[in-house]
């Protein structure tokens, strides 16, 4: 087999989701609703949360930031989709690499950005006294930065290994978007220094922000149980609520990706699993916190009203 590095490469070939034919025009429906849904969705909440000045405190500040980074999140992936079963969806060496850059920085800004609202719950709950001293302004500015800056740092790393890796001519790609842990996969080189660092930065970007949050809960949790009234109990932990179901699907759609995919080569369920993971978590996001959350409800009431969409 011809192998080809870089700089002769000119392609990678996504199989895409399906193979059967009659399934293509039902995906290619399925996904748009999906990704229109999804950027209508998080768009509604930014604005929502921009133009209400009640919603102008910490805990909104980032949720703003996480629908943010659901809308470049999705965007990444979706549009890129082949429906054609007949067709494999080519996709130049560099848009392979750019895709994978970019998807690794928006689900790493999600994971830090659930973090930081962990932390401004066990303020909040614990520290009332101190919280606005503690979430000012200008901290809460510095956490969503400083995310950004750690994933445009590990994304670029991960790009310029992958950068050194040989590939066939023709590579197929059994996904439908590029990932690094896929493009590792068909590589005709030695990847363990990829490897290596994929680890590492699962362990980082992964284990230590899932162990902040299982943390602040933690403290949450032993601060509700020695108040004495049920009624100030209930009060407190119903802002986490929202939170807490994000949360859980988040790292349970992710679960079920990565672990899956080291353990089985089945490209059909790794595929299934990151369609929740990329596409239906993305999407139900906004209806988690506009559902389960008061204010959010009302601002966007509100919001509708005034576009004249209202009462």
């Amino acid at each position: 087999m011809e192998t080809k590095n870089h700089t002769g490469l000119s392609q990678f070939f996504l199989l895409g989701l399906s193979e059967d034919p009659g399934l293509q025009p039902i995906l290619f429906g399925l996904f748009l609703s999906m990704y229109l849904v999804t950027v209508l969705g998080n768009l509604l909440i930014i604005l929502a949360i921009s133009s209400d000045p009640h919603l102008h405190t910490p805990m909104y500040f980032f949720l703003s930031n996480l629908s943010l980074a659901d809308i470049c999140f999705i965007s990444t992936t979706v549009p890129k989709v082949n429906f054609q079963a007949q067709d494999k969806n080519d996709i130049s060496y560099i848009e392979c690499l750019t895709q994978a850059y970019f998807f690794n920085t928006f689900i790493g800004m999600d994971n830090f950005l659930l973090t930081v609202m962990a932390y401004d719950r066990f303020v909040a709950i614990c520290h009332p006294l101190n919280y606005a001293v503690i979430m000012n302004p200008w901290f809460c500015v510095l956490l969503v930065l400083m995310s950004w800056i750690i994933m445009f740092w590990f994304s670029l790393i991960h790009i310029l290994l992958l950068n050194r890796l040989a590939f066939s001519t023709g590579t197929e790609i059994p996904h439908f978007f590029c990932e690094v842990t896929q493009l590792l996969r068909v590589a005709t080189s030695d990847t363990l220094i990829n490897n290596i660092f994929l680890y590492v930065s699962t362990t980082v970007l992964g284990v230590f922000p899932m162990t902040g949050i299982l943390f602040s809960y933690f403290q949450i949790v032993s601060f509700l149980l020695r108040m004495s009234s049920s009624m100030a109990k209930y009060k407190a932990f119903s802002t986490c609520g929202s939170h807490l179901c994000v949360v859980a699907l988040f790292y349970g759609t992710g679960l079920g990706v990565y672990p899956s995919s080291a353990v089985t080569h089945s490209s059909q369920r790794t595929m299934m699993a990151s369609v929740m993971y990329t596409v239906v978590t993305p999407m139900l996001n906004p209806f988690i916190y506009s559902l389960r959350n008061k204010d959010v409800k009302g601002a966007l009431g509100r919001l509708l009203s005034r576009a004249g969409f209202g009462p």
